[in-house]
């Protein structure tokens, strides 16, 4: 269960730095654009998931990433 969260929160962070890339690069906001505005509520709740998404993965540095790589194997070389 750990490792499917923590690969959906992967997948969901690297959305968000498309969002924002779009956003730099072209002014162009996917999320608000695909549910109709930036202050929706479908909008804000996929802004929060992301970032909820976000707060995991910055926890899963330095514990969970074994669930998904061999860091913890390439550490013990």
């Amino acid at each position: 269960m750990k490792k499917a969260v923590t690969v959906l929160a992967h997948v969901l962070v690297v959305v968000g730095a498309l969002n924002w890339g779009l956003w730099g690069f072209f002014q162009f906001d996917l999320v608000a654009w695909l549910f109709k505005g930036n202050t929706t509520m479908l909008s804000r709740v996929v802004y929060a998931i992301i970032g909820l998404a976000g707060v995991w993965s910055i926890g899963c540095i330095g514990c969970c990433c074994k669930a998904i790589c061999s860091c913890e194997t390439k550490a013990k070389k």
